[in-house]
């Protein structure tokens, strides 16, 4: 795809590299139809209902914008008995992101958080909470197939993966065509194990 070539090209130190690609997926996104969108996410919940089946807890997140994912797959998951853990970001007193904390979703009860997000309402529980998850969904605007991720570039998720089991799969679900051929990693990069987009689930590393 064009952003995979345009990285292989080279366009500076890594970090204006994932500057410059944060700014072309967002685009890329905020131009997808509506009803492009609404379909790759439908075959996003379906696959993620195959891939959590049998599981009894897992963590996800709540989609912002054109994010992919839905509060549909959310409600879809909790129909199915599964408990879906959501992430609480803030940052310390420094201004520092800190490692994520965790509340159960509860359909119809998001309240509204920090940095314009929303998240599950109280009792929220502390970063090893995701200790509890027989599944991760990491929001991402692109992987590669090393799994490195691409994220906003604040480092919540990169504070808390340390607390999940080493078996239990780290999915970035994405839009097609965002599984590029090379993304920048840093020392604390934390990477994924699996993308999944509409045409299904992707094994990365």
């Amino acid at each position: 795809m064009a952003l995979a070539r345009r990285y292989r090209h080279g366009i500076g130190a890594s970090q204006n590299i994932k500057h410059v690609l944060r700014q072309q997926i967002v685009q890329a996104r905020r131009a997808m139809s509506c009803a492009e969108r609404e379909k790759q996410n439908d075959a996003l919940t379906a696959h993620v209902l195959t891939a959590t089946s049998g599981l009894s807890t897992i963590a996800a997140y709540l989609p912002v914008g054109s994010e992919p994912g839905s509060v549909e797959m959310l409600d879809a998951l909790v129909t199915r008995g599964v408990q879906v853990l959501l992430p609480v970001a803030r940052n310390d007193e420094t201004g520092t992101p800190t490692a994520l904390a965790w509340g159960q979703y509860r359909p119809g009860e998001l309240v509204d958080a920090p940095f314009g997000l929303r998240e599950p309402g109280p009792p929220v529980s502390g970063p090893a909470t995701l200790a509890e998850a027989e599944l991760v969904l990491i929001p991402a605007l692109a992987v590669d197939g090393r799994g490195n991720r691409l994220g906003r570039g604040a480092g919540f998720y990169d504070r808390s993966l340390g607390f999940v089991a080493a078996s239990v799969a780290l999915i970035a679900p994405l839009y097609v065509g965002e599984i590029l051929d090379k993304i920048p990693a840093g020392p604390h990069d934390v990477p994924v194990t699996h993308a999944l987009t509409a045409d299904g689930l992707v094994t990365l590393g």
